[in-house]
């Protein structure tokens, strides 16, 4: 019997300590008509099921409003409802377009692409998969009588009521979500999915050909359906325990970034920069902004200047990106492009050197910028310049790069020129160690690496290396190698460039973590990390930019790291070796 006394229902809450809800949020567009904004009851019922809380997100298209929104929400549902207007497509609307809802379109595509980009778990539904494949560079069919000719698709059926099949791949996460090959759905809808476009792939179809399913083709938890599963009960329940799961996920990524610190230890943006890079915005040419470091949740990130190698008889000059005097006047050059491009705006981002910058930048809402040099050639052949960078603020040198150069052979286009270290690269470890630099040995020739080791008497890392024994190239490191720099304490991040992950084929997220778990086998989970190589050519589907980086704390999560592990390899192991360098300064 049902009971009117308030007392009695509070008691559920009050009868017991207080807890955080661990049901993650799950945003649910709304439809407008008149001066009424309302949706479905059968939505939210089947996100309650499904473990999650729903919240209403009204059609409003202010930037602040959207963007405050999805930092309440872990997931978002794209709701059924009238047609897309084809003019937001760049197209001139048909005579058969049906009812379109102008109310709803700018605030849902503005949704869906700044979810995407926060790589938030989106569900498309109907309507819904539609604006998902317009906002992700799709195209839509405006009316799909003149294809579907013998073919129902929106059927005169009671909405709970399968009235058809769709065929769906078997490589797919809806076919891991059914478990089947075959579904009976439901539909309503005048306009259908034309293209899904770069972001998305095709995953199901009706026995007429119109796209019935899309989901992520970048490793992402985003799926659209055209079907309405909300009414289908017990049977389209499994969509939403998933995008709940997904959402989940998503929550503990969050909060565990919010609590601990993250750290890229690699990437090239800067040598952008000469470029008028506008690093303050979301800016397209560039994997490495302050816009996609908040979307990711990266805390920190080490920009290097970037000195290509002079084959032998070419100089320098015949080879820099811009002209200037020599390498040492290159590096400066990259240097004071990040003092004018990123370090202006000093309330958004600082520069750090120690561990203590990292975190208090992190109390203060500051994303933090470190940097370094990759390839050696920027000392010259003058000693003083080692302790000229640090006083700049680097807090490692990348030994060498693509070719010997004075301090060491290296691990590509190598002529074996000193045998390993030369006596002057000796000297300039000898000079990084009394200073508090790290020593960076990615690039670096297999003799020059174990000169490296024996010599640095603090522990060395490599920056961005993988695991030859997945992959075998120059560049990665020998299971031996990586025995070796774990047994004197050394790091090694992995690398996002996709020729270091797979030798053939297409690499994605899955391939940076089987090296990861390679390297933890090998070394132990205190000597691994993560070195993008943004911007030097890393970055794979699943982890493209620095905005998806909360993918790579999905997927730790995914394999069921605790959180302390999952902290050493976001940075806690990189921080180790900065502070045992820092004691020798």
């Amino acid at each position: 019997m049902k009971t009117f006394s308030l007392e009695q229902h509070l008691k559920a809450v009050y009868g017991q300590a207080p807890k955080e809800s661990k049901r993650p949020v799950i945003g649910i567009t709304t439809n407008h008509s008149g001066i009424d904004v309302t949706v479905r009851e059968l939505y939210h019922n089947q996100i309650v099921k499904a473990g999650g809380t729903p919240l209403l997100i009204p059609p409003i298209d202010d930037a602040d409003v959207i963007q405050s929104t999805l930092e309440r929400v872990d997931a978002i549902i794209l709701t059924g409802g009238a047609d897309v207007n084809p003019l937001w497509a760049g197209e001139q609307p048909s005579t058969k377009l049906h009812h379109i809802n102008a109310v709803r379109d700018l605030p849902e595509l503005m949704i869906t692409r700044l979810a995407f980009n926060r790589q938030i778990p989106i569900l498309g539904i109907c309507r819904g998969v539609q604006v998902l494949a317009m906002a992700l560079e799709g195209r839509i069919h405006q009316d799909i009588s003149h294809i579907a000719t013998n073919f129902q698709h929106s059927q005169d059926a009671d909405q709970s009521e399968p009235t058809h099949s769709v065929d769906i791949e078997k490589d797919s996460v809806l076919h891991d979500i059914y478990g089947t090959e075959s579904l009976f759905v439901n539909s309503f809808h005048h306009q259908a999915v034309a293209a899904a476009g770069p972001h998305l792939r095709v995953v199901a179809t009706s026995p007429d050909g119109i796209i019935e399913a899309v989901e992520s083709s970048e490793h992402k938890a985003v799926m659209g359906v055209q079907w309405h599963p909300e009414w289908l009960g017990d049977e389209g329940q499994p969509l939403f325990k998933w995008l709940t799961k997904e959402a989940s996920l998503y929550r503990e990524a969050r909060r565990f970034q919010e609590r601990h610190l993250t750290l890229d230890s690699h990437c090239d943006t800067p040598m952008f920069f000469p470029e008028g890079i506008a690093f303050e915005q979301r800016d397209p040419r560039i994997l490495y902004d302050l816009h996609k470091m908040t979307e990711g949740g990266t805390d920190a990130v080490t920009m290097v200047a970037y000195l290509p190698q002079p084959k032998p008889g070419e100089t320098f000059a015949e080879i820099a990106p811009f002209p200037v005097s020599g390498p040492k006047a290159y590096a400066d050059l990259i240097f004071d492009k990040i003092d004018e491009t990123v370090l202006r705006d000093k309330s958004l981002i600082a520069l750090a050197r120690t561990e203590e910058d990292l975190w208090a930048n992190k109390r203060a809402g500051k994303k933090s910028l470190m940097i370094g040099i990759e390839n050696g050639l920027a000392i010259e052949d003058d000693i003083r310049n080692v302790e000229h960078f640090a006083r700049r603020g680097i807090v490692y040198i990348t030994l060498c790069h693509n070719g010997d150069n004075q301090i060491c052979d290296s691990a590509k286009r190598s002529a074996n020129t000193h045998g390993g270290v030369s006596e002057f690269g000796a000297k300039v470890i000898g000079e990084m160690n009394r200073l508090g630099l790290m020593v960076d040995l990615s690039h670096a020739g297999e003799k020059s690496f174990y000169d490296a080791l024996e010599i640095s008497k603090t522990p060395i890392v490599c920056s961005h290396s993988n695991a030859k024994a997945l992959c075998d190239v120059p560049r990665n490191l020998t299971d031996d190698q990586m025995r070796a720099m774990a047994k004197k304490g050394g790091v090694c991040q992995i690398t996002l460039y996709a020729g270091f992950l797979q030798a053939e084929g297409k690499a994605s997220v899955l391939d940076a973590m089987r090296h990861l778990e390679h390297a933890i086998s090998i070394m132990g989970i205190e000597h691994v990390g993560l070195g993008t190589d943004f911007d030097g050519d890393g970055g794979v589907p699943g982890l493209a930019d620095a905005s998806e980086l909360i993918n790579f704390t999905k997927e730790l999560l995914r394999r069921r790291f605790s959180e302390e592990d999952m902290a050493r390899i976001w940075g806690g192991n990189w921080l180790r070796v900065m502070r045992e360098c820092a004691k020798r300064n």
